[in-house]
């Protein structure tokens, strides 16, 4: 029987540390080299998924992670998911997701990553005619709390997709699960400074501001420093609060909502646009002989190709009508 190609992936990544392991031993002194712990944790991952099985579950029987690392509602994320449930729905789940059984729901189970799939999955579930047809790939594993957040991280490490904002949103969640700045570092594959950093963001940027803004795809570290240091006064905080709810707001993406909170926090407020523009019609009986219509960038006087006689009569007429309109305006001159 052919090997499955994550148990290839797996022994391979197992024969390197062995390899590695045996050079160490041989060649006691060489320069140490350090590498990602989330990467190092991948090989683990795949030994243990080559051992696993796959079974089909039900998918409302699968709850979420506990730990929320991704944004849930974000207008790239939502686009994202169609996607993924096209795909799904025409060629099948071809990745299986990884659950653990629910520590307080018997026959019940726990997401550690794939949520994007189970939630194609889920919506695909909801559009069947058949509900109970539609089935989700899993691996079933017994996993701790830590070995859950370690899991993730593997996913999220090996994709490396998860947006700076979402990075520092995931380490409030971990730091609340009770794991220390040191523990969180591995998590996030990412340095005591700069796991620090994201704590200084996240303590003064309330969540709610953050959420509005969402995952922020190609936004990265510098305008959400530059954003909290301005969200230290805390009427700046109230005055960005107030833009969440615009149309304006709401309509653009994470670059263009962080761009407009900074400036309302820098006190720039963006001129709103007028009301339907005011059309009057110039009517005698049912002729039209012209329509004047207002918009924020001024007033347009239309007249038909069929009244052109008019037209002419009026252009001929404006000079006389412009001194009018100046001696009434000025009735000293």
């Amino acid at each position: 029987m052919k090997k499955s190609i994550l148990q290839r992936m797996a022994e391979e990544a197992v024969n390197r540390s062995e390899s590695v392991e045996t050079n160490a031993i041989e060649n006691p002194t060489p320069a140490r080299r350090h590498s990602s712990p989330v990467i190092a944790n991948v090989g683990k991952s795949l030994t243990h998924l080559g051992e696993d099985s796959i079974l089909s579950l039900d998918p409302s029987k699968i709850d979420r992670s506990p730990y929320q690392d991704r944004f849930n509602d974000d207008q790239d994320a939502e686009a994202e998911l169609e996607a993924l449930k096209t795909s799904i729905a025409s060629e099948g789940q071809k990745i299986p997701v990884l659950v653990r059984p629910h520590p307080a729901k018997p026959d019940h189970y726990q997401l550690a990553y794939g949520h994007r799939r189970l939630a194609a999955i889920k919506s695909l579930m909801a559009d069947a005619e058949r509900p109970e047809a539609v089935k989700i790939k899993a691996h079933i594993r017994s996993l701790t709390d830590r070995q859950l957040i370690e899991e993730q991280a593997v996913e999220n490490g090996v994709r490396e997709n998860l947006t700076w904002i979402e990075q520092a949103m995931w380490a409030v969640q971990l730091k609340e699960a009770g794991l220390s700045h040191r523990a969180i570092c591995p998590v996030l594959a990412l340095s005591e400074a700069a796991v620090s950093h994201l704590f200084r963001v996240t303590s003064v940027i309330p969540t709610d501001i953050i959420f509005a803004i969402g995952r922020a795809k190609s936004v990265g570290r510098p305008k959400w420093t530059a954003l909290a240091e301005l969200l230290k006064e805390d009427r700046k905080i109230a005055a960005v609060r107030k833009l969440l709810e615009t149309t304006e707001f709401q309509s653009k993406d994470g670059a263009g909502r962080i761009g407009m909170a900074i400036d309302r926090a820098n006190g720039i407020i963006a001129t709103e646009p007028s009301a339907a523009p005011e059309a009057v019609n110039f009517t005698l009986g049912e002729r039209l002989f012209g329509r004047m219509k207002n918009s924020s960038s001024g007033t347009t006087i239309t007249i038909p190709k069929k009244e052109d006689a008019f037209a002419r009569w009026l252009a001929e007429r404006m000079p006389e009508l412009v001194r009018e309109y100046d001696h009434q305006s000025d009735p000293v001159k």
